[in-house]
């Protein structure tokens, strides 16, 4: 194992650290949030647009406005989260929501990692690199690479088949 290896290992460890501490719920509960605030922001923003009249131009009136929403939604979403993570541990759940936290942290990790290495070995010339070939974990993850693109590529009308 080299020091790409550890990397890895640390990256995945950080993430289901977070994720222990934080506990399961939040964290689903933060991810939900993230996709509710882009959903929102990029749906309704032109409903905001209209009371932003004292911007001379639309795109700064538009990116405003998406900031607006998507600020606003976070903030909803982390008072909710908080207060459905204090009736989990409340509930007594705590110990259970840990233990899935570091299931949901772990795939996180795995992922984020799977993501870094595809933009390294796409955009870098880190590929080539000695460490990059003797490390151990990289192989790995060519798996969850290449399922996540035949993923897209077959649920996506805009990639040919």
């Amino acid at each position: 194992m080299n020091w790409v290896d550890f990397t890895i290992i640390g990256v995945i460890a950080f993430s289901a650290l977070i994720s222990i501490i934080r506990g399961f719920v939040r964290e689903a509960l933060s991810l939900i949030s993230w996709i509710l605030a882009f959903f929102i922001s990029s749906r309704f923003y032109i409903y905001i647009t209209d009371y932003l009249t004292y911007f001379d131009s639309d795109v700064i009136r538009i990116a405003v406005a998406i900031v607006i929403l998507f600020i606003a939604t976070l903030l909803v979403c982390a008072i909710v989260s908080y207060i459905i993570g204090q009736l989990v541990q409340k509930t007594g759940l705590s110990g259970t929501d840990r233990i899935l936290g570091i299931c949901f942290g772990v795939l996180r990790g795995i992922l984020v990692v799977a993501a870094v290495l595809f933009l390294l070995d796409t955009f870098t010339p880190l590929s080539q690199s000695l460490y990059w070939s003797q490390s151990q974990l990289i192989p790995h993850f060519h798996f969850i690479i290449r399922w996540f693109f035949d993923f897209i590529q077959q649920s996506s009308s805009f990639l040919v088949q």
